[in-house]
């Protein structure tokens, strides 16, 4: 479930509600009754474990650094006697 932020706009106070998301917004505050409005915060997330880094694919492999061919040209080598 979600935690939402709300903050009240007679006393000033911040809260943090854990709500489903198909729960109707809250209007009043918990404290002095006053209206509230839902407050857009930074999110806190963390990657953490195996397989998040470039690092943590293949093996520990270096990505290959040899040029690419142009196969659309061959040389023909040819042999005079």
């Amino acid at each position: 479930m979600p935690i939402y932020e709300y903050e009240c706009a007679q006393c000033g106070q911040v809260m943090d509600v854990l709500q489903k998301i198909s729960d109707p917004p809250l209007t009043r505050c918990q404290g002095c009754g006053g209206s509230v409005r839902k407050v857009m915060s930074q999110t806190t997330f963390h990657l953490k474990g195996g397989g998040w880094y470039v690092t943590d694919y293949g093996g520990n492999k270096a990505p290959s650094s040899a040029p690419v061919s142009d196969t659309g040209s061959s040389s023909v080598s040819s042999d005079t006697e």
